[in-house]
């Protein structure tokens, strides 16, 4: 676990978890009471841009989380991550925080393992797609809608192009004062705000109409894996790209899926 986690208290407000997240390059942090420690919940960036209206933190963030202790195997704190698709973890002891794990911990685990699990034995073969000439105002939406970060870009063909995440759409828009200035953020050159401004676009619908399309945003040629791929070795490409995902094919470029940080994580859970 990574002890001593960031976190934000309570009583706060959304601009406090907004402010923690950009500055330290967070997409959620636990939630602690001011008074104790305790831990009252976890808050992420889509917990806020999903009530964008409310401004107190206790409305917006996740009560009654999963928590695990400190003595726990790892192979359990891995299958509540990789069942419940969670990205965060926090351990607990007596009621309060003590860390946190997230599927990157676990991942570096994995990667030094000997599993002889493949890519094509946990991936998601039901995948939202975008087409390259899909216009904006689609992919905000289908990410909203399939509550997905991540679009697999195919072109005419069927074949696998690029891949869109929802980063990928902050490329031009860093210079909108006015949306610094509602997400409370002082310093519009905090890189920790790539993680949080994607979705204040998609609360404001501000993309809607827009001519961009998926090619103008997306990443080609995407790094991919094989079906037959090793999960330590997917776990590996995972890390040193700093990616949550990862477009899957099979002896050509036909797009069979997408693997997830968290489907990698299958790899120590016990069937």
């Amino acid at each position: 676990m990574t002890p001593a986690p960031i976190v934000v208290e309570v009583p706060g407000t959304r601009n406090d978890a907004i402010n923690i997240m950009v500055r330290n390059k967070l997409t959620g942090v636990p939630v602690v009471r001011a008074s104790d420690g305790k831990l009252m919940g976890i808050v992420s960036r889509r917990d806020i841009f999903r009530k964008f209206d409310e401004d107190q933190l206790s409305m917006i963030m996740k009560k009654g989380c999963v928590t695990i202790a400190s003595d726990v195997p790892i192979e359990e704190a891995a299958r509540i991550l990789a069942v419940n698709r969670f990205h965060r973890l926090p351990v607990v002891e007596d009621g309060k925080l003590v860390g946190i794990i997230t599927p990157t911990d676990l991942l570096k685990v994995i990667a030094k393992s000997s599993s002889k699990m493949i890519a094509g034995d946990v991936i998601s073969t039901t995948c939202v797609t975008a087409y390259e000439e899909d216009p904006l105002s689609y992919i905000v939406a289908a990410m909203r809608i399939s509550d997905v970060s991540a679009l697999p870009v195919l072109n005419k063909a069927g074949n696998l192009t690029g891949i869109l995440t929802d980063r990928d759409l902050f490329n031009d828009q860093i210079s909108d004062e006015e949306a610094i200035k509602k997400l409370g953020v002082n310093d519009p050159k905090l890189a920790g705000l790539r993680n949080v401004l994607p979705l204040f676009y998609t609360a404001l619908g501000k993309h809607e109409g827009s001519d961009r399309l998926a090619r103008d945003y997306m990443i080609k040629n995407p790094i991919t894996t094989f079906r037959k791929t090793p999960l330590p070795e997917v776990a590996r490409i995972m890390i040193e790209n700093d990616f949550g995902q990862l477009p899957v094919h099979g002896t050509g470029n036909e797009l069979l899926g997408m693997i997830y940080d968290v489907d990698v994580l299958r790899a120590m859970v016990k069937e």
